[in-house]
């Protein structure tokens, strides 16, 4: 286990900010940024890593859309499509990073 920095997992402010708020409780990222037990502070509050595995991002749901801050899978592709300049594809995997404030909160 290690603290990470936020900014290293969630790069946009943004992000850091919309985990604060509850709004997001999982990002999916292109490389593993951090492992299972690692934990980071956002604004005084801390978060540990409970999940950090590959997927395809053909596997995600409408579920996973709404953890990353997307109201449905539809929004969340349209999103990462216009963050990163790509067309979505099913068979392209990325990692999933799930975590979750310490303590319950």
């Amino acid at each position: 286990m290690a603290r990470i920095d936020a900014a290293d997992l969630l790069p946009a402010q943004r992000l850091r900010d919309a985990v604060a708020d509850g709004e997001i409780t999982q990002i999916h990222r292109g490389d593993r940024h951090a492992d299972e037990g690692d934990t980071f502070v956002i604004d005084g509050n801390e978060y540990e890593l409970v999940e950090v595995r590959e997927r395809r991002l053909g596997e995600l749901t409408d579920e996973d859309a709404r953890a990353e801050g997307s109201p449905n899978l539809k929004a969340y592709k349209r999103r990462i499509e216009e963050t990163h300049d790509t067309d979505w594809d099913d068979g392209s995997t990325a990692y999933l990073h799930d975590f979750e404030p310490v303590g319950g909160e």
